[in-house]
């Protein structure tokens, strides 16, 4: 058995955002045992991000190459089986992590590494979010097939033709690209990076839009042929962030964990999520969030709500500071909330 140094209780790390836990509250020590092991989806982009966390972790901690103390374990999860729906119609963005997290409470897996975007922003009891990492770029980009013209960065939607049909499985880009271009089609895109790139190429559609952190860390980003501004496309909460999650009795390894945690995702990722929460909306109400470290170490938080058919869209944003991260998120949620038509929310 190997011991680590014990976490207090009100330790950034221990809690997950938005989860309360009363003053002088005792957490159960449980002491973890090599190899801890490490539960991740089975897509090539899941399985980088888990293998770069491990790599970092080890160069914090050498011993823990020298041992093996890390075991992968792959989990096929819902969200990954169910591929001819969208997934608001199976279930929401959970299903990417509930099998994981179900393995995690069983204790058949110690911890795990997500994307922070597939995470929903109320965990399943008993699961904390131990740390973020630094955020990658978080912007969109287009990926065009051979009927598009040329594209820049500045108009990346200029080389789709009239009536162009894109490949997208989120209602928040599908809003967003049609609030600027209706005339264009949207239709449903499931599958792994590689199999959005595929479909494009043999004419399956004339474009599709992929996170460039995704192509980023497959060495893909030549396949993007614009990258769009959150100017332009407002990015998804954490989009290009990695999350680790873990028991919350798990306290010493929690500790560990939170060592690699990155203060300026930290704070970013709880004004998102906070903004999320706040919006309560389902995969099928289009919304994005999207916050900043501002040169004076302010934190600006854009938000947005819009229809999926483009034809509402609303657009806000506010400054304050990093310690006021999840108070306003919650603010400029409800903000939004409140100014929406009540059919943006409809079930």
């Amino acid at each position: 058995m190997v011991s680590f140094p014990t976490l207090p209780v009100g330790h950034a790390g221990a809690l997950d955002p938005g989860r309360e836990m009363a003053p002088g509250a005792m957490v159960r020590r449980h002491a973890p045992t090599l190899p801890l092991r490490v539960g991740t989806r089975g897509s090539p982009l899941a399985l980088f991000q888990t293998r770069l966390f491990l790599s970092m972790i080890t160069r914090f901690c050498p011993l823990m190459r020298q041992m093996n103390a890390f075991e992968e374990h792959q989990i096929a999860t819902s969200g990954d089986k169910v591929q001819d729906r969208a997934l608001a119609e199976v279930g929401g963005k959970g299903l990417f992590a509930k099998e994981i997290h179900e393995a995690m409470l069983e204790r058949r897996i110690d911890f795990a590494v997500h994307s922070l975007k597939d995470l929903e922003t109320r965990l399943p009891p008993g699961i904390v979010l131990a740390c973020t990492l630094r955020r990658e770029d978080p912007r969109d980009a287009m990926v065009f097939g051979p009927a598009c013209g040329d594209a820049s960065d500045e108009d990346p939607f200029a080389a789709l033709p009239r009536g162009a049909l894109v490949g997208t499985a989120s209602v928040r880009r599908q809003a967003q690209l049609l609030h600027r271009r209706p005339d264009l089609r949207c239709e449903m895109i499931r599958g792994n990076v590689g199999t959005r790139l595929a479909r494009v190429r043999r004419g399956d559609f004339d474009a599709s839009l992929l996170a460039i952190a995704g192509l980023k860390r497959l060495e893909l980003e030549h396949e993007a042929g614009a990258v769009i501004g959150p100017d332009v496309m407002l990015p998804a909460v954490c989009q290009g962030i990695i999350g680790v999650t873990v028991r919350e009795d798990d306290v010493e390894l929690c500790e560990l964990l939170s060592a690699l945690e990155d203060a300026e995702s930290r704070a970013v990722s709880l004004a998102e999520r906070a903004l999320q929460h706040a919006l309560d909306g389902s995969c099928r109400t289009p919304m994005g969030g999207y916050a900043t470290r501002q040169a004076d170490g302010s934190l600006r938080l854009i938000g947005l709500v819009a229809r999926a058919d483009g034809s509402w869209l609303l657009r806000r944003e506010v400054t304050g500071s990093p310690r006021d991260a999840e108070a306003m998120g919650r603010e400029l949620g409800l903000s939004l909330k409140r100014d929406a038509p009540d059919d943006i929310f409809a079930d």
